[in-house]
């Protein structure tokens, strides 16, 4: 029997990019499934009226608003270079540790930029 006293505290383990990577894609899937309503939500109130399209803009341009949307940006980026390379590592492809933390910073690094281009836009 093994004795070793394990480390279950989430705040001191380190994780390798990897996983940080996949923990990340877990967490901008959730955030894009629970603000989808109110996104289709808004899209809808503004396709209503002109009236309706300008309350959704007005809304769109609080800060909290604007600062929730670079995330869904980001998350949206994040979630879809992280789920092409879920599977391409479900095709046995990038196993290999190296490459498997080039992909993931490479993943870090894309969805970055990409969100930056979008608001540079």
């Amino acid at each position: 029997m093994n004795k070793q006293p394990k480390n279950l505290n989430l705040l001191t383990i380190r994780f390798p990019i990897p996983a940080i990577v996949s923990i990340m894609h877990r967490m901008s899937g959730v955030v894009i499934f629970l603000l989808m309503p109110f996104i289709t939500f808004g899209f809808s109130i503004s396709l209503m009226s002109q009236q309706g399209f300008n309350d959704v803009m007005s809304f769109f341009d609080l800060w909290p608003v604007k600062t929730l949307g670079v995330l869904l940006i980001w998350g949206i980026f994040h979630h879809f270079i992280a789920g092409c390379r879920h599977l391409l590592l479900d095709m046995e492809i990038g196993n290999d540790l190296i490459i498997a933390r080039l992909t993931s910073k490479t993943v870090l690094v894309l969805s970055f930029i990409l969100t930056a281009l979008v608001l540079l836009i």
